[in-house]
């Protein structure tokens, strides 16, 4: 789900205001800590990102345009913060964990529907990131294909392509796994 934000509490957070950027903090955190969360699928780590991402948007928020929508500068920040979380651990990114919080049906559904969720999100991991980051703003963030161009700064056609490719390489992973049975998640 995206925020929307007034105009004039953003300008208030440019120009130095504390309170206005505590509304926007507020309005998005939740949002990019899932963004994060569901990268680096570790609490601690995540809610420290996340605090990194507010920290350096503050600094940086004097410079925001509105060329894009907010949400869409945070998460370029968010994008920004993972590369250089990545680029300093010199590894990739650990197995997939099941994230309660964010699939609380999981639990509730048996041990198949978890197990079918379980695959699912190690079809994603095994994507290779250029694939995986659109499809997460997309599905897991909620952005538009527009937005997600925008964060990514590629082309819009470059976008739709690549979820599209992320799709097709999943519903594969996920008929490997089922014998050559099409998984699906809904039901």
């Amino acid at each position: 789900m995206l925020v929307q934000i007034d105009v004039a509490v953003i300008i208030r957070a440019r120009c130095g205001d504390e309170a206005a950027f505590a509304v926007i903090v507020r309005a998005h955190e939740p949002l990019i800590f899932r963004y994060i969360l569901r990268e680096v699928r570790e609490r601690e780590l995540a809610e420290d990102l996340t605090q990194e991402v507010f920290l350096r948007a503050w600094r940086a928020l004097p410079t925001f345009g509105f060329r894009s929508q907010l949400t869409t500068w945070l998460y370029q920040v968010a994008r920004n913060i993972l590369i250089d979380h990545r680029r300093h651990l010199g590894r990739r990114i650990s197995e997939v964990e099941l994230v309660p919080e964010l699939m609380p049906a999981v639990a509730d559904q048996g041990l198949e529907l978890g197990e079918r969720v379980g695959a699912l999100w190690a079809a994603i991991e095994d994507l290779d990131a250029s694939l995986r980051m659109p499809l997460l703003l997309r599905d897991v963030a909620g952005l538009s294909y527009n937005e997600i161009a925008d964060s990514l700064d590629v082309p819009l056609s470059t976008v739709k392509w690549r979820i599209y490719q992320a799709r097709e390489a999943i519903q594969l992973a996920l008929a490997d796994d089922d014998g050559g049975e099409l998984a699906t998640l809904s039901g």
